[in-house]
């Protein structure tokens, strides 16, 4: 975790050509590609809802301005000796914005409500990440189809002592608890707001209440969302800049067209630029810590044969991909864990202790594909290719992919072209796709929030790889106490998931972005939050 957060970039790259019109109001641009889904700790999932959650919203710890997970609403902690009892104590001076004190109720009613809502991370408060007592009884029952009961909430081991103190027990000691306080499903919530809302509640800027650097003023789906700062926040004396706005669904061409005009002061580009900006000292390359990756749908006959899922791995030239196409710092993928991710105990990087899994040989391509077919009586398959098209460089991507897999004989591609949202709450959550090309960003620095995708029934699982070879060891991941045993078990899980093909890794993302070099203070963590903008300044 501390080399992860080494990795942590405080930008300060900008435009120096023109000067940026943002500046004169005290106001940061930022350009996304992407849309806010929505503000709902139980519900959002993306890095751009994320970011827009984390500029009104505080959860127990926080970054500083250097990166560094620091105290946020809680001003203390402490564990018991066994490891297994953690207790906060929440500030005085925390704030919601319409006056309101946080208390250590609004975070067990927000963590409840997540199981409340079956919202997409309540795994993370079970065995395996968060290890909170009783939760992972619950997980089960969800994962099951089960309804909850009372006592299955009476039995999760989360309480406020009193209005400012919240006592959490785990099952086993988790070493990087701390950092899961600052993932956005470990956020608080105020009761009475939200119970006022409703189902509405974090969908606009009226329905969400915060307390955090920024309020929401406005927010124009697809178009644009605005923030000015809180007047309420308890460090509002860190927070120099009066507004954010947040451009959505920004093409990077137009991004890029928005910053030469002085109207934007951050902008993600596409390959298709790099070369335009690569010299110009605005331009700057952070590493957003997404790992690109094919996830194979096992229902599908034809891939569930694991020669097919060898000679796909093996057809991909990853470093052609990564440095001549991509141009971005993307790099080659050599295993479902990136590197910097995490450090063992003896302090290795994840990727030195584990074997590399991918490589280039088209004619052994040939000879697995060759050996699936008369495995599966066929002379030839065709596979749909799933992608989004509004979550750059997927269409890049899947179009590599596309020329990479015609190079094999009796194998047939058909291209299926949609948008993020789409690819993923209804393609591939209903399991109507064969291969997809999909990305995932760590939400903590373990390598569990990547190893879990795979385990039988999680979730994220959507193409149902299924081991129990791999579930055996996941499970004793979840209940280990020695940290350097627990740490192999993971190594040993990631050997079986990738010799088996249950998903192919291609590369850890880059990006290449536009950024004015008369601001400072951008935290850009390539884990959990994606973007901090509560230290921005102009110069």
């Amino acid at each position: 975790m501390k080399k992860w957060i080494s990795m942590i970039v405080a930008t300060l790259m900008s435009l120096s050509l023109v000067a940026c019109g943002s500046s004169s109001e005290n106001t940061y641009v930022y350009s996304s590609e992407l849309d806010i889904k929505n503000l709902d700790s139980s519900d959002a999932d993306d890095g751009c809802s994320f970011t827009a959650m984390h500029a009104v919203i505080d959860g127990l710890m926080t970054l500083d301005a250097d990166g560094n997970v620091v105290y946020g609403v809680a001003e203390d902690s402490s564990v018991s000796e066994d490891g297994l009892t953690h207790t906060y104590k929440i500030r005085e001076d925390a704030k919601w914005a319409n006056g309101d004190d946080v208390t250590a109720n609004d975070f067990v009613y927000a963590w409840k409500r997540i199981f409340k809502n079956v919202g997409n991370y309540y795994y993370m408060f079970g065995n395996g990440i968060a290890s909170i007592e009783g939760a992972t009884e619950m997980c089960d029952k969800l994962d099951n189809g089960e309804e909850l009961t009372d006592e299955d909430f009476d039995k999760m081991a989360v309480k406020a002592v009193d209005d400012k103190t919240l006592e959490v027990k785990t099952t086993v000691p988790v070493q990087f608890f701390d950092e899961l306080m600052t993932f956005p499903c470990f956020y608080p919530i105020n009761e009475a707001f939200c119970e006022e809302q409703g189902d509405q509640y974090g969908k606009s800027a009226d329905s969400i209440l915060g307390n955090g650097a920024f309020v929401m003023t406005n927010w124009e789906p697809g178009s644009v969302a605005e923030f000015e700062k809180s007047e309420t926040y308890y460090a509002a004396d860190t927070v120099k800049i009066d507004n954010v706005v947040m451009k959505l669904v920004q093409d990077p061409a137009t991004a890029a067209a928005s910053f030469e005009n002085g109207e934007t002061d951050f902008a993600a580009i596409n390959s298709d630029l790099v070369d335009k900006y690569s010299s110009e000292d605005y331009y700057a390359i952070i590493n957003d810590g997404y790992l690109f990756y094919l996830s194979i749908n096992f229902e599908n006959e034809d891939l569930a044969n694991a020669n097919v899922r060898k000679a796909l791995s093996l057809a991909i030239n990853r470093d052609d991909l990564c440095e001549n196409v991509l141009k971005d710092g993307s790099t080659t993928a050599r295993g479902f864990v990136p590197t910097g991710l995490s450090i063992s105990p003896s302090g290795t990087d994840f990727r030195d202790d584990a074997k590399e899994f991918t490589s280039y040989d088209l004619d052994a391509a040939q000879a697995a594909l060759d050996a699936g077919l008369k495995e599966l009586g066929k002379s030839e398959i065709t596979l749909r290719l799933l992608y989004g098209t509004d979550e750059s460089p997927m269409d890049i991507f899947a179009t590599y992919l596309q020329n990479a897999f015609s190079k094999l004989d009796g194998l047939n591609i058909e291209m299926v072209a949609t948008t993020k949202q789409d690819r993923i709450y209804n393609k591939q959550k209903n399991g109507d796709y064969d291969i997809c090309c999909t990305r995932w960003g760590p939400d903590y620095a373990d390598p569990t929030t990547y190893l879990t995708l795979a385990i039988t029934g999680n979730s994220n699982n959507y193409g149902h790889y299924s081991n129990a070879d791999y579930d055996a060891l996941m499970d004793k991941v979840a209940v280990e106490t020695d940290a350097q045993t627990r740490w192999d078990y993971m190594v040993q899980a990631e050997e079986i998931l990738l010799n088996d093909y249950g998903y192919i890794p291609v590369f850890e993302k880059g990006t290449a972005t536009l950024q004015n070099t008369e601001v400072t203070g951008l935290i850009v963590r390539p884990v959990g939050v994606p973007y901090t903008f509560q230290f921005v300044e102009f110069k």
